[in-house]
């Protein structure tokens, strides 16, 4: 094991049971350190009342032990056992801070009412025993008591906000991750299946038509389809590779992107779609979520476009800019047209999700010289990493 490996190891502070112990042995030896006196030196009070203290002392700093999983039980179980202390002895050892402690963990755990109701009682207790001749305690430490004590629960409710801001941050993270995860799963099973639903489709016309001849036009087909449904399971698998768990191998597949868009495109035209791309601008790598994001919008585009448009050519334009990334998918259908340039399904919010996510935007309608048009513009200033 190397040097800072050992020191991060004892560097960690305890957790679980140990630091349960921790904190219940961290309260008792300043509290019993502070009441030594009573078994020391010259002798204030009987010895049966002395035992009686230590034993208050001990069974205090105990039930310091079961705090944070009884934290309302035990600050009641102190503060009961630190008042019978200062009655009945008179050496006033600071068992007050077992009581300060428990109340702080009753904040934090959340408990705010029974944290002010206990703070309150023993301020009541204390003014009443300052009023009944006490001549220990004044009315200056019952106000600075009554200030501690409300720093205390303060602090303890700050606590229990920053810890219940911090899960709702991880839930929301979490929550964003599998709709993450659910748009690829979309993106995926829905480019391919279509493909294949397509290319299907077009096997079966050729062979009714003409089985002698369409019998290579259906071989192809079939092949494509094999493809397809291969490149399908392969992207299915990475994706779902971020649910895997930690002590499981990675997955191995690379991360889409425009890099493999030569796949979509030879897909497409096995499906039918005379497709031209054009690209321009600079030609460097681009930040991975930006990368993975241009890709998924052609390739949803595809799709939508053997689904619903009924086109026969398509056209992917592809700028990559100083401060962003350009893409804009075109095709010569009818189909959105027809519906006023609404696109059935959920595949074009989505791919506007993607862009909006990572500060773009997204427009899709009919085109200015017909068919549809789909434009995406993604900047690169949005924190993502380049691809290695």
């Amino acid at each position: 094991m190397s040097p800072g490996a050992v020191s991060r190891l004892r560097l960690r502070p305890p957790s679980g049971r140990a630091a349960d112990a921790a904190l219940a042995c961290g309260v008792f030896v300043p509290v019993a350190v502070g009441s030594l006196r009573s078994l020391i030196g010259e002798r204030e009070e009987s010895w049966p009342a002395t035992v009686l203290g230590w034993t208050l002392i001990i069974a205090a700093c105990a039930a310091l032990y079961v705090c944070r999983r009884r934290p309302v039980l035990v600050a009641a179980s102190v503060l009961a056992a630190t008042a019978a202390y200062y009655l009945v002895s008179v050496y006033d050892g600071p068992l007050v801070v077992a009581f300060v402690v428990t109340l702080y963990v009753v904040a934090a755990k959340g408990h705010l009412q029974a944290a002010i109701a206990l703070a309150a009682l023993t301020v009541i207790a204390t003014g009443v025993g300052t009023l009944a001749g006490n001549h220990d305690v004044n009315g200056v430490a019952v106000f600075m008591l009554t200030g501690w004590l409300v720093g205390v629960v303060a602090l303890g409710w700050v606590r229990h906000n920053r810890l219940a801001l911090a899960r709702e941050t991880e839930e929301r993270a979490a929550s964003e991750e599998r709709l993450r995860i659910a748009r690829e799963l979309h993106d995926v099973v829905g480019h391919h299946l279509s493909l294949i639903n397509v290319q299907s489709a077009a096997a079966l016309r050729r062979l009714r038509k003409d089985p002698a001849s369409g019998a290579r036009s259906a071989e192809e087909a079939l092949g494509a389809i094999k493809d397809t449904s291969r490149d399908s399971l392969r992207e299915l698998r990475a994706t779902l590779g971020v649910l895997r768990q930690v002590d499981e191998r990675a997955p191995i597949a690379p991360t889409a992107g425009l890099n493999r868009l030569d796949d979509l495109v030879a897909s497409a035209r096995l499906a039918g779609l005379d497709v031209r791309v054009r690209c321009s601008g600079e030609r460097e790598q681009l930040p991975t979520e930006v990368d993975l994001a241009a890709y998924r919008i052609v390739q949803e585009s595809l799709t939508n476009v053997n689904r619903h448009s009924h086109a026969t050519a398509v056209t992917i334009g592809i700028h990559r800019g100083a401060r962003q990334v350009t893409v804009e998918i075109t095709d010569n259908g009818h189909g959105p047209a027809a519906t006023g340039g609404r696109m059935p399904g959920s595949g074009i919010r989505g791919m506007r999700e993607r862009a909006h996510a990572l500060g773009g935007e997204l427009t899709a309608g009919p085109g200015q010289q017909g068919g549809f048009t789909v434009r995406g513009r993604i900047p690169y200033t949005n924190g993502a990493r380049p691809l290695s």
